[in-house]
């Protein structure tokens, strides 16, 4: 269509140009032209150069999918040769590069995940990073594409995994709409499994942690079970909270493995806040303390953020938490 249309913008400049003809026969030419433009480029013109068109974008992607699957297959093919590569009946490919501690947990399908990764193209092109954004992913394994459905499921919190997926387990012969993933494109990823969120699972880990826990020196538990110790006393007249009362703290927040998931200190910020609206752990917990004390806390689910944990992590559902707390004021 754009081609005649450019066609009819040419004769009647061709027209306006022409001064040495008569009104009458310009005017029959003019006429004439319109007529021609109508006729080539109604509706029923349209119809071939459109379907051209899309015909030609879909042989494009075709040969494109066609090429990056023999490609995919021939990549593929190579690196299962490697000695360090095993491969399973999927045809999913993958290499151990660190294994983590023999009793990290391994997830079932339909566990939440905590993960850092980073993902290329065969050629070496990163198009995701959760370690660019500097922040662990948290995900339900069977809400991922195949490959990473079944390759996860093979590692150890703790574990780094180097995995190749085949087209057909990424995002198969679609790609991902507008890129970057194209059609039938192998992918690489890098993955460590920091943590297997499991409510049921979680819950016998922290119940059996307390249980050891409560028997050190040093550790002592009230009636609700939150548990605490002692690590430094402030002065003397140093003035103890009430649940309603707004205290300034500087603190810091771990899981049972060790992991940060929060902290006063990173931010070389202190926080103020009122004591009855944070979780009963803590609002337990630091009526315990005077002014200038600094206490650590080992709070059980129940006190913490249950059976839900924070969503999209990083507090998983029935994880107990450590606290390391120091009281800085009574508002």
């Amino acid at each position: 269509m754009r081609k005649s249309l450019l066609l009819a913008a040419t004769a009647a400049l061709a027209l306006a140009a022409c001064g040495e003809k008569e009104e009458s026969d310009a005017a029959a030419e003019a006429e004439t032209d319109a007529a021609a433009e109508t006729e080539t480029a109604g509706p029923a013109a349209d119809l071939p150069d459109e379907a051209k068109t899309q015909a030609e974008l879909k042989a494009d992607f075709e040969k494109l999918a066609a090429e990056n699957l023999a490609a995919s297959k021939a990549f593929l093919e190579e690196n299962k040769a490697r000695d360090d590569v095993e491969v399973t009946s999927s045809g999913l490919q993958y290499t151990v590069l660190e294994e983590g501690p023999k009793d990290g947990l391994s997830p079932d399908s339909t566990d939440l995940v905590v993960v850092h990764y980073v993902g290329t193209l065969k050629d070496g092109m990163e198009f995701d990073s959760s370690r660019a954004r500097g922040a662990a992913a948290q995900f339900p394994l069977n809400r991922v594409i195949p490959g990473w459905t079944e390759g996860v499921q093979l590692m150890s919190e703790g574990d780094r995994y180097r995995f190749f997926v085949p087209p057909d387990l990424a995002y198969g012969e679609m790609g991902t709409p507008g890129g970057p993933i194209g059609p039938n494109e192998a992918l690489i990823f890098d993955v460590e499994l920091i943590k297997v969120q499991n409510a049921e699972r979680n819950l016998e880990t922290a119940n059996a942690f307390l249980s050891e826990n409560a028997k050190k020196e040093g550790v002592k538990a009230t009636d609700s079970g939150l548990q605490y110790e002692v690590i430094s006393k402030g002065p003397e007249d140093g003035e103890s909270p009430d649940a309603s009362d707004t205290v300034e703290v500087h603190y810091q927040g771990t899981l049972l493995n060790g992991t940060e998931f929060d902290s006063s200190y990173a931010r070389g910020q202190t926080v103020e806040f009122p004591l009855n609206r944070v979780i009963p752990g803590w609002t337990e917990g630091v009526q315990l303390m005077s002014e200038g004390d600094k206490y650590r806390f080992f709070i059980p689910p129940d006190l913490a953020y249950g059976e839900t944990g924070t969503p999209g992590g990083p507090i998983g559902p029935n994880e107990a938490l450590i606290f390391e707390v120091e009281l800085v004021s009574v508002k």
